[in-house]
């Protein structure tokens, strides 16, 4: 059975796409079996990974019911990838039946058990996609920038995190934040810091220990088709993911190192 986890955030520009394909990418490297899902109609993911998301089938097709999941999955260099693309914008007004909160849950369960891990990039939005992510959810790592309104959109989450557990899967778990982006000289970045560690304490998490570091392989990547940690796998960025990457495994007692 997959542990699914989803990258979460309301505001946009949060590095959410990249924490999601870095994930992938570094499970991939220590030996898991990994599915990203695109829940973004901007279809960032499947695009940053190199896949053709303008001509192929999609998670929206999915949901709706028209195609299998297994139909729709691509390979990517990162992992298997459930595409999405701008058809997917439609999901607040077509989704409208009772139970659409489970649509993705009830998607995902047919693929579990080929996956060690699922990873889902939700939109900039707090609607009924971001609902199915916490809902499919056992963990959510909500990334955030140092900046007064990314840290805004870390704390409007906390209503929807608690109505998901209500009413529709209570073992959902808030992981941890983490700052992206981070330089500790700024005076601005200790103080978003300081704030995120408070708004941790209301989430019932902690902020990460791992700080991701900016740097101009983040940009490049996606224009390879390839993750940071494969771009550029010496970089201090690269460097970050990998210490992120073994606080969320040690979570879960697996997949903890890159295989010998």
């Amino acid at each position: 059975m997959s542990v699914i986890i989803t990258i979460t955030n309301q505001k946009g520009g949060v590095g959410k796409t990249t924490t999601a394909s870095a994930l992938m990418d570094g499970l991939r490297q220590r030996g898991a079996r990994i599915l990203g899902v695109d829940l973004d109609p901007q279809g960032s993911l499947g695009f940053c990974l190199g896949l053709d998301i303008e001509n192929c089938a999609t998670v929206y097709d999915v949901l709706k019911g028209s195609r299998p999941i297994r139909e729709v999955i691509n390979p990517s260099e990162c992992g298997d990838v459930l595409p999405s693309n701008i058809l997917l914008s439609s999901a607040e007004l077509e989704f409208n039946r009772p139970g659409r909160e489970f649509l993705l849950k009830n998607c995902l369960a047919e693929v579990a058990d080929d996956y060690d891990f699922i990873i889902i990039d939700t939109p900039p939005a707090l609607n009924v996609l971001t609902v199915n992510a916490y809902v499919a959810a056992d963990g959510l790592v909500i990334p955030m920038a140092p900046e007064i309104l990314s840290l805004l959109g870390v704390a409007q989450i906390r209503e929807t995190i608690d109505t998901v557990r209500r009413c529709y899967n209570s073992r959902l778990r808030v992981l941890g934040i983490l700052l992206n982006k981070y330089n500790q000289r700024f005076t601005l970045n200790r103080e978003v810091l300081d704030m995120a560690e408070q708004i941790a304490k209301q989430l019932d998490t902690k902020v990460f220990q791992s700080r991701i570091r900016s740097g101009v392989a983040v940009a490049e990547a996606p224009a390879h088709g390839e993750s940071v940690l494969s771009y550029a796998p010496d970089s201090k960025v690269a460097r970050d993911f990998r210490l992120l990457l073994n606080e969320i495994t040690r979570e879960y007692g697996s997949y903890t190192a890159l295989p010998r």
